[in-house]
């Protein structure tokens, strides 16, 4: 439970949520701190995980220097092993196809597992994924293209912040929480007398106002005549008049604008049996128009059928608590969703957004590149085991840096046993040598075959991840490895912290 400045509480069990409120003084906490932030930009996951391993291998690296080996010559070693654990992950990880739904509803349970939704796991993991495929979409450009090693040229646009709204609402219990089949906002029809449920609507999306043109400027009217006053006021209705009959002539069933709407439009719009809103943001209107299949029009007198969105299976006023929410459901092929979480608090609720949010920051990344290691301390005790192999060719001073690294991949598994309550010694040991036994098995065979046993998070006990079913995804894992040993490096190589004070005049 952390207490922010201005009184606010905030529950988590989230590495990077914990780091961002915590005050700190030390320069180079600060930036430990950082690496925690561009890890949940990044990939989502992990946040813990890298801030203990850049920790491991800073404490690994004190009795090196005062042996006297030179910081540049530990960020050499350090940065030799990065390439090697890179290419001993690459070995380990296997494709995994993404419309296999048992296989990724694991992958996304060991991801929030130890969170606190995990008593709701299976209807989290459910929710995260169907959020997300429901958001993916192929690229346009990238058609015949070979992505090769560009890892920005994905084939798939996976836009979570922008296209999956959590909206959380207090009250009800989580079980009621829920993925729709499209978009949702906090907004009541302009006027009462308005339908408030349609089958298959005809959606027209707006981003102009919808009443009288006010000047940019400031503008002075001089009026001689009383008659001059009444045209200029009928010229005001007539032209509200003009830019409703626009949109009448189309039949839509629904209005949705992100500006205003006058008392007299409403009237027009309403006697034409037509539904409409105003000042919807604009991101929610982006996320109608993706949902309903719908163009943001600017101009009435630029709309075409086509920009009419007709993808809406059920347009429906409901009432949750005190507020009315505009659903537009059952959409054909939504690519914009929005999550309902219901839950008994406000902090109830901002901590389940929180593990949503890496549930599908993981899906996301496995879609991006489907490919996952073992997890439960597995894929850093076979890093630590080949680097430890490695690093007996390595030759000079650089050897000993380049097998700390390998040493501080074990913090993982040690991390994992120090929880589950058991022998920590007894149980690293014991993985040690399984994974000892399995390289030189490899070796007298020449040929690679992968061993994937790690601990069991809730007995203790060395299990094969592949029966028990634990994975990760390898964008996560080597992110976590590259921040973590990249933070090492640089800072060990900072000689002097110097403050820069101002001069006293």
């Amino acid at each position: 439970m952390l207490l922010d400045p201005m009184g606010g509480v905030v529950i988590t069990n989230d590495g990077n949520c914990i780091l961002r409120e915590v005050d700190v003084s030390h320069p180079t906490a600060k930036s430990m701190i950082e690496l925690s932030r561009a890890q949940d930009e990044e990939v989502g996951d992990g946040t813990t995980s890298v801030i203990i391993l850049a920790g491991e291998m800073l404490i690994l690296s004190e009795p090196l220097i005062h042996d006297q080996i030179h910081p540049t010559v530990i960020v050499q070693g350090y940065n030799r092993a990065l390439q090697e654990a890179l290419l001993i992950c690459e070995k380990l990880s296997m494709k995994v196809d993404i419309d296999d739904k048992d296989r990724m509803m694991k992958l996304v349970q060991s991801s929030i597992g130890t969170k606190f939704s995990s008593r709701w796991n299976d209807k989290m993991v459910e929710m995260a994924l169907q959020a997300v495929l429901t958001v993916a979409r192929p690229k346009g450009n990238t058609v015949g293209q070979p992505t090769g090693s560009n890892p920005y040229n994905h084939q798939m646009e996976v836009d979570i912040k922008r296209y999956a709204k959590v909206e959380k609402i207090p009250g009800g219990e989580i079980n009621d929480s829920a993925v729709l089949k499209g978009v949702m906002f906090n907004k009541d029809t302009t006027h009462s007398k308005m339908r408030r449920r349609i089958e298959k609507p005809r959606i027209l999306l707006l981003d102009c106002p919808l009443e009288y043109k006010k000047g940019e400027s400031q503008t002075n009217v001089e009026i001689t005549n009383t008659d001059d006053w009444n045209t200029m006021l009928r010229m005001e209705e007539e032209y509200v008049e003009n830019m409703c009959m626009e949109i009448i002539a189309f039949q839509p069933d629904i209005v949705i604008t992100e500006k205003g709407v006058s008392d007299l439009a409403q009237h027009y719009l309403a006697k034409a049996n037509i539904t409409a809103f105003r000042r919807l943001r604009k991101t929610d209107n982006n996320r109608v128009a993706r949902a309903a299949g719908a163009t943001i029009v600017s101009r009435t007198d630029e709309i075409q059928e086509s920009d009419i969105g007709t993808g809406c299976g059920l347009y429906e006023m409901r009432k949750i608590g005190d507020e009315w929410f505009c659903f537009l459901d059952e959409c054909d092929d939504p690519k914009a969703c929005t999550i309902v979480l219901r839950g008994g608090s406000k902090d109830v609720l901002n901590e389940i957004e929180r593990n949503l949010h890496d549930a599908m920051e993981v899906v996301r990344n496995v879609v991006y590149d489907p490919k996952l290691l073992p997890g439960g301390g597995a894929t850093e005790m076979a890093v630590s085991m080949g680097l430890r192999r490695a690093g007996l060719k390595v030759e000079g001073v650089q050897q000993r840096p380049f097998l700390a690294v390998g040493e501080a991949m074990e913090v993982i598994p040690r991390t994992l046993a120090q929880n589950c309550g058991v022998s920590v010694i007894r149980s690293v040991t014991q993985l040690r040598a399984k994974h000892a036994s399995a390289c030189d098995e490899n070796e007298k065979s020449g040929v690679y075959k992968p061993c994937k046993f790690g601990i069991n998070g809730t007995t203790g006990e060395l299990v094969d991840m592949e029966e028990l079913g634990i994975w990760e995804p390898f964008s996560v894992k080597v992110q976590t490895i590259k921040t973590a040993i990249e933070s090492a490096c640089m800072i060990l190589r900072i000689d002097d912290i110097v403050s820069g004070s101002k001069k006293s005049t």
